[in-house]
């Protein structure tokens, strides 16, 4: 990595810890077979692709949910419930970490998201961290679901990259998805694949002489 002015955040498992198992697990408890094949992080049912993109909307997906679990009881509580509970939270250092990212360079958050994780995020950052508007920690903060886009696909990188007049061969992207990395390439951008627990995001910095 040489010559880095700007650095793209992914937000889950890089700022914010999740838990892809915890949610395998509840939605399981909801009655859907087949976990593995129906949600798991390199690949899932496209109700999940559909509502990052706002193609869907929350209840046409809870419906999804219902469907596939074959149970027309299920409350959007327990739906809700099940999808939050991959969401772990955020390290108690991590906002000043990149608070003093942003010092150094243009930084940006691009997160595939949905309106149910989006709300529960809000709630969360506000009452467990008394952050009132992620945005500050960044120069923006981009989510797939206002966006109509998402990653691993070029589009959305070339957006913010044109959105911020971004030059692509001075911006790292930063993501724990593989497969995501490969679209940030095509867009030109350097990556870096995050290796580590969100909690240890200074010392992956470091290692990586980003801070």
């Amino acid at each position: 990595m040489q010559n880095i002015k700007n650095v793209i955040f992914d937000y889950g498992n890089v700022i914010f810890e999740i838990d892809f198992k915890k949610a395998q697990d509840a939605l399981q408890q909801l009655g859907i077979q087949d976990i593995e094949n129906f949600f798991a992080h390199k690949g899932h049912n496209s109700l999940f692709d559909d509502f990052e993109t706002a193609t869907i909307t929350p209840d046409q997906f809870r419906e999804g949910i219902r469907l596939a679990a074959k149970n027309n009881e299920l409350t959007n509580e327990e739906i809700d419930a099940a999808w939050n509970s991959l969401l772990i939270g955020v390290a108690p250092n991590i906002h000043d970490v990149l608070l003093r990212v942003k010092e150094k360079y243009r930084t940006f958050l691009l997160s595939n998201s949905n309106e149910i994780h989006y709300n529960y995020i809000v709630d969360y950052l506000k009452n467990e961290h008394t952050l009132e508007d992620i945005n500050t920690l960044f120069e923006k903060a981009y989510f797939s679901q206002h966006m109509y886009l998402r990653k691993p696909h070029q589009e959305i990188f070339d957006k913010v990259i044109k959105d911020n007049n971004l030059k692509p061969e001075e911006t790292l992207f930063i993501d724990d998805s593989p497969q995501h990395l490969e679209g940030a390439k095509k867009a030109g951008l350097q990556t870096l694949l995050m290796t580590e627990n969100p909690k240890n995001l200074e010392a992956f910095l470091k290692k990586n002489n980003i801070i």
